[in-house]
């Protein structure tokens, strides 16, 4: 995975944006991950008719094509769904910054590889600012909505030249570098996990197997 996440930045600055509103119940009825992106915060883009709302940002041609979201506190708090971080990724979006993330979503989050980045509130407004007043977009001025984040310096640059750095812990700065899930950044540490089992066995022996000493001692009365 690439740890440099450039383009697009659209300003959600609503606090306490819960998995719910992410991404409505009745895009929850399927058996697998296709078509979420149409869910996603639909009831923000669209009205009780079905038609797009002009003024919702995702909506606006400014943000077309958004990989950024740069929003408000508590972001992703509520259920536990996992289809909140599946939409958005399905969406486009490969970060959100904010100054407090659900801790659920964190790691729902983190599994699945969308970066979370945590600014303090005043950094967030500021960039906020910068991402909703956006410019015209030519060769040599690029529109003030364009953020870059890179993960490995941990620092997040805007087209104005306004920059923030951030802390990531270092497992998930790693995980989010090589692609990784929970699952697959454990495996790195088998070699580790081995010694330690050994180990374990040579002190304990008679703790090995001790469920299927029982049952091969029964299997034999």
């Amino acid at each position: 995975m690439n740890p440099l996440i450039e383009g697009i930045a659209a300003p959600l600055p609503f606090s306490n944006l819960d998995t719910d509103q992410i991404m409505p119940k009745q895009f929850l009825r399927i058996i697998d991950k296709a078509g979420l992106d149409r869910g996603l915060l639909y009831d923000l883009r669209f009205d009780e008719h079905g038609a797009q709302r002009p003024g919702f940002v995702l909506n606006q041609a400014a943000y077309a094509g958004t990989s950024v979201l740069v929003a408000g506190p508590n972001f992703g708090c509520g259920s536990s769904r996992e289809h909140a971080v599946w939409g958005l990724q399905q969406f486009g979006i490969r970060a959100v910054i904010a100054p407090s993330f659900g801790e659920i979503f964190y790691f729902n989050a983190v599994n699945n590889g969308l970066l979370l980045v945590s600014l303090p509130a005043a950094e967030v407004d500021a960039l906020l600012e910068r991402v909703s007043n956006v410019g015209v977009s030519d060769s040599q001025q690029p529109a003030g909505n364009r953020v870059a984040i890179d993960v490995m310096a941990g620092q997040i640059r805007a087209a104005d030249g306004w920059t923030a750095s951030f802390a990531l812990p270092e497992r998930h700065r790693r995980m989010f570098a090589q692609g990784q899930d929970m699952v697959g950044a454990s495996l790195l540490q088998l070699p580790e996990v081995e010694r330690f089992e050994a180990a374990h066995w040579a002190r304990h022996p008679w703790m090995k197997d001790v469920a299927r000493t029982v049952r091969d001692r029964l299997n034999a009365a």
